[in-house]
């Protein structure tokens, strides 16, 4: 289904992005803005504009799936951060009858826990590098070998994450993670992988 208006929960530089492309598919663009936004560019390049209050309003489901109805949009683009995985974003805007453009509810719950992804990665033949399950305590981990990497399955953007290089590092680092997670994330589950030395990241984003 072609939609003919789209709802951007977003804002700055990432809807800026998302306006000019609906724009050149034809499809019209409704911005959600903060109080504070009301004037920025990106509420100006859109054709329409519908403000969800205080800068929270940006996290704001019923806020953001008001303005929505208000402005008529058939689908919500979340853009990335914000909302965009939150999978009960996703099944609130099914609800109410809105696309989500983006991945499933069921997607976002798989991949959004690493040792999740591991598991379907594996499944499918993906090579990875040696690790493990969900970890009860430090010391199991060593059986991928060191230096190895003890991770929060819920972690991202490095949070949640050591390098351990002996045994003796193992039960002080698990300890650190754990009570890291149980602070900063819903899932406090912990795994390993072996740590690479000096490896090149390459990223491929669709």
């Amino acid at each position: 289904m072609m939609f003919t208006k789209v709802l951007i929960a977003n804002r700055g530089a990432i809807a800026s992005r998302i306006i000019r492309t609906l724009r050149q598919m034809g499809v019209r663009s409704v911005a959600i803005h903060s109080d504070v936004d009301a004037g920025a560019l990106f509420v100006r390049q859109a054709d329409e504009a519908v403000s969800v209050g205080g800068p929270r309003g940006y996290l704001d489901v019923e806020a953001v799936l008001a303005a929505a109805r208000q402005s008529g949009a058939q689908a919500i683009h979340p853009g990335y951060g914000f909302l965009s995985e939150n999978a009960s974003f996703a099944e609130a805007c099914e609800s109410a009858g809105l696309a989500f453009i983006g991945p499933t509810p069921a997607q976002m719950r798989d991949f959004g826990l690493k040792h999740r992804a591991r598991e379907l990665a594996e499944a499918a033949g993906v090579a990875m590098l040696p690790g493990t399950g969900l970890l009860s305590k430090g010391e199991d981990a060593a059986v991928v070998g060191f230096p190895l990497m003890l991770k929060s399955t819920a972690g991202g953007g490095g949070i949640g994450m050591r390098v351990c290089r002996s045994a003796s590092e193992l039960e002080e680092a698990f300890a650190a993670i754990e009570r890291l997670s149980q602070t900063n994330f819903k899932d406090t589950g912990i795994y390993a992988e072996r740590y690479v030395e000096r490896a090149r990241h390459i990223e491929v984003q669709i």
